[in-house]
């Protein structure tokens, strides 16, 4: 299995994994059966942790691609500029979540991705193909997608035009 697939499973499935085959104080097994049946057993990723895809396909910087390349921010001045290839390698992390049977998957946009140049930018028709092809190849797998809208990146122009999307700010809310 490859590193990246062995990360996945090590970091994404772990509630899975933890839910299903772990044993509770009481040394009886938690069997998926004991769950309701509408019950989700899922996944979830952040884009920024996870995607790398760095500025590829028309995606811009995010407050984070800057700040983790800002020598000494970051331990040993690492950054996630390839982080678990998820960009390329969607296909086969939903092949790896449809196998351990998870019926939901939440993940982030990187909204860099799509408005690249922030709101007075074009929309990056690129990046609505990845998160398109992200969500049809999940209801193929029977996977049940969950949208976080954002998750603490976003375009470094609307920093640059200060209209950081806190979640103080106007117009996030």
């Amino acid at each position: 299995m490859p590193v990246h697939a062995i990360m996945h499973v090590s970091l994404m499935f772990l509630v899975v994994y933890l839910l299903v085959s772990s044993s509770t104080s009481n040394a009886q097994h938690v069997r998926r059966s004991e769950f309701p049946d509408n019950f989700l057993f899922g996944t979830s990723i952040s884009s920024y942790q996870v995607e790398g895809g760095y500025l590829e396909d028309g995606k811009g910087l995010s407050n984070w691609d800057v700040f983790s390349h800002i020598p000494g921010k970051i331990k040993n001045n690492e950054n996630e500029d390839i982080a678990d290839d998820n960009y390329h390698r969607f296909l086969e992390d939903t092949e790896v979540a449809h196998s351990l049977g998870v019926n939901a998957y939440r993940f982030s946009i990187s909204w860099a991705r799509i408005l690249p140049g922030g709101m007075s930018g074009e929309v990056n028709p690129a990046g609505i193909e990845f998160y398109n092809k992200v969500i049809d190849n999940l209801l193929v797998r029977g996977i049940e997608p969950f949208v976080t809208i954002h998750h603490f990146d976003h375009p470094l122009q609307l920093d640059r035009d200060r209209l950081s999307l806190s979640w103080l700010s106007p117009l996030m809310q």
